[in-house]
């Protein structure tokens, strides 16, 4: 449970907790997040829970400084969501594909490094940078590589077409194959 932190290095109450208490942690933690409950009430149904177990009570001061810190981070996720928002208007093309989102993820994931880290360097910088110019390359490839896609998939389709109109005018039946294959692109929005 302990944490890297800036502050004392002496652990707090929370922090020793053994490891049959961590699904409680884990429980008032959600509670915390959720926002419909007090702070000394769920401190107060933890310690009970805690004392089911046979562990003794957390600390009010220990709990919150816990809450503090979980309520800075929602803040901070809250603004890297903006940002983020932000970041996906420019970097997406049409769609979103698989590789996109882990491109994505990946910038993400750099981002906040240099956002919780102690400031932006030259380094950083370059590195975001980097991340940025290969999430646009990755996506242009991944455009390039869907639009074959779709041309294959259409010539597929004027093949089996085709072929079906042949099958039917063997049978004795007038199609015309270039009105039936109209129709599937219209009725598919694929034109």
């Amino acid at each position: 449970m302990a944490e890297d932190r800036r502050g004392r290095s002496r652990l707090d109450s929370l922090e020793l907790l053994p490891e049959e208490a961590q699904d409680d942690v884990v429980w008032a933690i959600g509670q915390l997040n959720e926002r419909r409950r007090s702070q000394a009430d769920i401190l107060f149904e933890l310690n009970d829970r805690l004392e089911v177990k046979g562990i003794g009570p957390i600390s009010k001061s220990a709990f919150n400084r816990k809450a503090m810190r979980l309520s800075r981070r929602a803040s901070q996720l809250e603004e890297r969501r903006y940002i983020y928002a932000g970041i996906a208007e420019k970097l997406t093309p049409e769609e979103i594909s698989k590789s996109d989102i882990v491109l994505g993820e990946f910038l993400k994931t750099l981002i906040d490094e240099l956002l919780d880290g102690d400031g932006l360097n030259s380094k950083n910088a370059m590195e975001l940078a980097r991340a940025y110019k290969e999430t646009v390359v990755a996506q242009r490839h991944s455009a390039e590589h869907r639009r074959k896609a779709e041309e294959e998939a259409t010539a597929k389709l004027a093949k089996a077409v085709g072929d079906a109109t042949d099958a039917v005018e063997k049978a004795g039946r007038k199609v015309d194959g270039e009105e039936i294959l109209r129709m599937i692109r219209e009725a598919y929005g694929t034109s």
